[in-house]
């Protein structure tokens, strides 16, 4: 390509003076420069700076070695016969050593399959039937059943979202025995399918949690499994109680105990919620916001410690972090199950809750950030952090980039508000809240077993690959935020009785704001 330059003159009396063209203004080149890919470089280069480290030392070694003859392996050999004993304590040190490491390290813990209920399709409800039949209740003014239903038409259900037998009777029948059979409905409904589709001998089950803040019946939920399915007679249960929707990670996390201490062996979690005996009937609008977002749901999820279940599990036990705010007062009062003033039973939801719930989740991403965050992003976060903390400079903090440790989210869908409150404090995308938004459309808050729901819809759409890894985060009365973190093993195709099967082509759907 050619270039020219052009000179112009003009006269001043008898001289003649030139006058050269203001020089072109260079390129902005930090403007050309795709500064995603720059730092997606870094990222790289600090995540493999050990690698490159390694690689250089054994390149360095290996021109070395090369470059020795005969004689200096000689007088190499005839040292080491020389210091024979300093060489055997050295090794013997070492073996043992890695013998110490390898048996104090925690035992992989595999999620070998998992299954959701799917509730008859005659227990469906739509927003004009919820309204209809609590109208028809009586114990509702006209007040309470407006706020129901604007509650309603903001909270991001869709139509198709279930509710048990009793509150579909006229008028409804929330007794004891109406409790139980939603209690075995779905957890012998989401065992079923598990044991199904794992085809796992229950006599090989030596660990069962099961999870329910509501309903807890004598005998407990855990000890109707073993009737239910005759398990063997020194299987370790346990029953979770009062601990919200973060209770199935809270399962999750004491199932992966258990595993640590009884050795190539199966534990089961069965995470639900139970609404047939605790729908409010009352007229207070803080505890009615409940009526309008729990529905009825459940999962179930066999874990395992044996190595031989890697090559058939799903997913790989990363971490688990659990964050306690109850010493704080207003955080322990903000969901709480209490009698209004006419005595009538409900769950309030405090005011304060979404600030409780930021404040919760601060704390859990940042203990979890140190553990799944690459280290180019750690660097940066410290480096800031000295900046701001020691040497007094006016910046905003770094706020680590979340989405560079999870391929996938599975966040609590507690609610529209819940959604959008995460989406902006994480700083994720909207494809990332996809699963949250259409699980809380088709089925729901289902409370603890939600984030299953979750994953199960980022399955049904093919979307889980080799090494994916994915972050599961609820929050529970308390107030508790848990999460826990989940590598595919291998490329996750969805189960028999995925929940979304018939229905995923459908989805996802456009929600009006």
């Amino acid at each position: 390509m050619a270039t020219s330059s052009h000179h112009h003159s003009v006269a001043h009396g008898d001289a003649t003076v030139g006058i050269q063209p203001a020089p072109l203004p260079l390129p902005n080149f930090l403007g050309s420069v795709k500064l995603k890919y720059v730092k997606l470089g870094y990222h790289y280069l600090m995540s493999h700076l050990l690698t490159l480290c390694l690689v250089t030392l054994f390149v360095i070694t290996a021109v070395n070695l090369s470059q020795l003859n005969l004689d200096d392996v000689m007088k190499l050999y005839t040292h080491l016969q020389y210091n024979l004993f300093v060489v055997t304590a050295i090794s013997g040190a070492v073996v043992l050593g890695s013998m110490a490491y390898l048996m104090t390290q925690p035992k992989p813990v595999y999620l070998v399959d998992y299954a959701c209920y799917r509730p008859p399709d005659n227990l469906k409800v739509k927003f004009d039937f919820f309204i209809e039949r609590s109208r028809l209740h009586g114990g509702f003014n006209e007040s309470a059943l407006e706020f129901q239903r604007k509650i309603l038409e903001r909270s991001g259900l869709g139509e198709e979202t279930y509710l048990p037998e009793a509150l579909h009777s006229i008028p409804p029948v929330p007794s004891m025995a109406a409790a139980r059979k939603e209690a075995e409905d779905v957890m012998f409904g989401a065992l079923g399918d598990l044991f199904k589709t794992s085809g796992i001998n229950t006599k090989d089950i030596e660990i069962l949690v099961v999870n329910c803040s509501l309903f807890n019946p004598t005998p407990s939920l855990s000890s109707m499994i073993v009737n239910k399915y005759k398990l063997r007679g020194n299987i370790k249960t346990f029953n979770l109680g009062g601990m919200g929707c973060s209770a199935g990670v809270t399962a999750v996390d004491l199932a992966k105990d258990m595993l640590q201490v009884h050795r190539s062996t199966y534990a089961v979690v069965v995470s639900m919620e139970n609404i047939t005996q605790n729908w409010y009937f009352g007229n207070k609008k803080s505890m009615l916001i409940s009526n309008c977002l729990f529905r009825v749901g459940g999962a179930a999820v066999l874990l395992s410690n044996k190595s031989a279940d890697k090559r058939r599990a799903k997913y790989k036990l990363l971490h688990t972090v659990r964050t306690h705010c109850g010493p704080n007062d207003t955080a322990f009062n903000c969901v709480y199950q209490k009698q209004d003033d006419v005595g009538k039973i409900g769950v309030s939801l405090s005011k304060d809750l979404m600030a409780v719930a930021g404040v919760a989740l601060k704390e859990n991403i940042t203990t979890l950030g140190q553990l799944v965050l690459p280290i180019s992003e750690q660097i940066l976060f410290f480096v800031s952090l000295i900046a701001r903390r020691i040497m007094g400079f006016k910046t905003k903090p770094y706020i680590p980039d979340i989405k560079l440790a999870f391929d996938h989210f599975c966040i609590h869908p507690g609610g529209r508000a819940v959604i959008d409150e995460l989406k902006k404090n994480l700083q994720l995308l909207e494809e990332h809240m996809e699963p949250s938004r259409m699980t809380l459309y088709r089925f729901g808050n289902t409370a603890s077993s939600s984030i299953w729901y979750e994953l199960a819809y980022t399955e049904a759409k093919g979307r889980m690959k080799k090494g994916n890894r994915v972050m599961q985060i609820a929050f529970g009365s308390g107030f508790k935020c848990n999460s826990v973190v989940w590598e595919a093993v291998r490329g996750v195709r969805p189960s028999e009785g995925n929940p979304w099967a018939d229905c995923i082509h459908k989805f996802p759907v456009e929600l009006s704001v």
